[in-house]
């Protein structure tokens, strides 16, 4: 007999992950398909999708099961899940997490906030939606996000066995670092105790989110030739905030003695100056603040700045668009301010 609860036409479970690189879902999705293939007997596959491999790109993993007895011949990636687990809210403004999920679908969201805010941010009419604060459990035992959520993962998915995670858990850990066993124990054990669930009544008829695949602007019929970018100073247009895990700088105006250090570790273009000047009457640059739409939260800046002015923070939503100090690029806006 089957233990899987659903299955679609081709006898799947699916769950896809969303997240960014760095929270480790790639690692995730592995580990997760390795204790049900291992430990329950099902077939599975796993494999992720990412463009860049580095910090702050988007990333998708792809968990598959069926029964022992079905093959796997379908190594597309998943397009309509029965759940979906969200590593990182601010992918909300970018990406269309939730596409394609089934009506009676489950999200997963690491977050601090309330379940009707997030199921508005989603746009979510029904199912079941499921919060669990993995960043803070993470912060406490000095481990990642991904194994908080993969502590949820195994209370939304009941009919696997949390015996078969920890045992995998053990193993991924022990050769190298066997320091982080316990702390990543730990960290299973509160996400799978501290996952909260909503459940909005799904009506009779009800359809699934509808799944569409972005398509690239430019394709071999609309290329430039040569490759040329038409589109001038695009870069600036990017919006980097869900790049960050979590985490901001905070500026000080009064503490900070506009020495520039923070701007010279800064990856990007976040810090914002003014020319003034000084009590001298000499003229100087003035550090105004941040414009935190670039700013993928490395805090390279924090760890250079010889004062108080900038420590970390831990980003609540709104905080970056009401702080935010915006640069002035007069080419491109328009007309020198």
């Amino acid at each position: 007999m089957s233990v899987l609860p659903k299955k679609n036409d081709l006898g799947f479970y699916e769950i896809r992950l969303e997240s960014i690189g760095g929270l480790g879902a790639n690692l995730a999705g592995k580990m997760l398909a390795e204790a049900a293939v291992l430990g329950l007997g099902l077939n599975g596959s796993n494999f992720s999708s990412y463009g860049s491999e580095k910090k702050g790109s988007p990333v998708k993993s792809f968990i598959r099961f069926c029964d022992p007895g079905v093959p796997i011949r379908d190594h597309s990636p998943i397009e309509q899940p029965h759940v979906v687990g969200v590593f990182h809210e601010a992918l909300y403004k970018t990406i269309d997490v939730v596409s394609g999920l089934n009506a009676d679908g489950i999200v997963l969201v690491n977050t601090t906030r309330d379940f009707d805010d997030v199921k508005k941010d989603l746009k979510l009419e029904y199912g079941t939606l499921a919060i669990v604060d993995a960043l803070t459990i993470a912060v406490e035992e000095k481990t990642k996000v991904n194994t908080a959520m993969l502590g949820a993962l195994y209370r939304i998915c009941d009919f696997l066995d949390p015996d078969n995670m920890r045992g995998v858990i053990r193993k991924t850990f022990e050769k190298k670092y066997p320091h982080l066993v316990e702390p990543n124990l730990r960290t299973f054990n509160r996400g799978y105790n501290e996952v909260r669930f909503k459940e909005y009544k799904v009506p009779e008829g009800a359809e699934g989110k509808s799944f569409s695949r972005p398509l690239p602007l430019l394709g071999f019929n609309t290329q430039e030739l040569g490759g040329v970018v038409t589109a001038q100073a695009n870069s600036i247009l990017k919006d980097l905030s869900g790049s960050r895990q979590g985490f901001l700088p905070e500026f000080k105006q009064e503490a900070c003695i506009n020495c520039a250090a923070c701007d010279n570790v800064c990856p990007d273009m976040c810090f914002v100056w003014e020319e003034g000047e000084d009590k001298r009457g000499r003229k100087q640059m003035f550090l105004k603040g941040i414009d935190y739409q670039y700013c993928k939260g490395c805090l390279k800046c924090v760890e250079a700045c010889p004062t108080d002015a900038l420590s970390d923070l831990r980003e609540v939503i709104g905080y970056a668009e009401e702080h935010r100090v915006k640069q002035n690029f007069p080419y491109v806006a328009g007309g020198i301010s």
